[in-house]
């Protein structure tokens, strides 16, 4: 206990009289969870966004208006019966025509010309959800069967396609440009924190090379830097979950207005905040205590 209370102590003297330094090395790992906590707040948002847009997709079936109500009853009953479905919403020809005319009341022409015709020319419409975007496509195959073609006349699935494939493909991309940007600002931060570790390491070489030559053994003269790396990231960590939270309530102002939730980001660090605090402190730590060690190997040679 005496030793391990020698070590904390001469790891508080070397922070101190190194104050510039280790106010720089602080610095820099606030900036790194900073980033990476953007980089998180990136992925949300955009999850999120995608998910609402993925929500308000859906396929509309519209059936002839022909179609007798047992071959509507049919389709209906076959399109419920893929596991594929979440919801689904039938309007009769009736519904459709009050629809209609609501959506149009304001154009004379449109609602003149329903009146003149005497006869609802709509057909029924049945409205389709998937639990996923991608199972669209294999409810409109199997609609495109010869036995459906007079009954179903038209499915507005060609522009959701194109919606689906741009949605994915976004997804894919920021996805993508974060793990690459999280690894950049990794690198970058261990170069930076290396680089800091070993100037404050050089200017304690004689003390180093003292203590060695009265017999101190190697894990004496570590141990000062990783209990010095222990303390930078609990600090670290500490001021920059702090900030997370200052800024998120920030800019939950403004995205209130879009995703229509209060608190949104302050409520996700805040639900998360075991996670996302043990996973940036292992990350720091590791990354602290590995410089330190890399850092002071060539000094332990006396």
């Amino acid at each position: 206990m005496l030793v391990f209370f020698r070590v904390i102590k001469f790891a508080w003297q070397d922070m101190w009289r190194n104050m510039s330094l280790s106010i720089m090395t602080l610095l820099i790992l606030i900036l790194m969870l900073l980033s990476v906590n953007t980089l998180f707040v990136i992925r949300v948002l955009t999850n999120t966004a995608t998910t609402m847009v993925k929500q308000q997709i859906d396929v509309s079936i519209f059936f002839n208006s022909t179609s007798t109500p047992s071959q509507i009853s049919s389709v209906v009953h076959y399109v419920n019966s893929f596991q594929e479905v979440a919801t689904s919403t039938f309007m009769d020809k009736g519904q459709v025509l009050a629809k209609f005319r609501q959506h149009y009341k304001n154009n004379k022409d449109i609602i003149s010309s329903l009146d003149q015709l005497g006869t609802n020319p709509l057909g029924a419409t049945l409205i389709v959800q998937t639990k996923d975007p991608a199972d669209y496509q294999k409810i409109i195959t199997a609609l495109n069967a010869p036995e459906y073609k007079n009954i179903v006349e038209a499915k507005t699935f060609g522009d959701t396609e194109q919606a689906i494939k741009k949605i994915d493909s976004i997804t894919t991309q920021v996805e993508h440009f974060s793990f690459a940007l999280t690894i950049f600002f990794g690198i970058i931060a261990f170069l930076i924190i290396f680089n800091a570790i070993r100037i404050a390491i050089y200017t304690q070489r004689v003390e180093i090379s003292i203590k060695k030559l009265v017999g101190a053994t190697n894990w004496f003269v570590r141990g000062p830097y990783l209990v010095e790396s222990f303390i930078f990231s609990v600090f670290s960590v500490a001021i920059a979950y702090g900030l997370v939270l200052v800024i998120s309530h920030f800019l939950d102002i403004y995205i209130t207005a879009t995703f229509g939730q209060s608190a949104f980001l302050t409520s996700y660090f805040q639900s998360n905040i075991l996670w996302l605090v043990g996973i940036q402190f292992l990350v720091v730590l590791v990354l602290t205590m590995f410089s330190s060690l890399l850092a002071i190997r060539r000094h332990l040679k006396v």
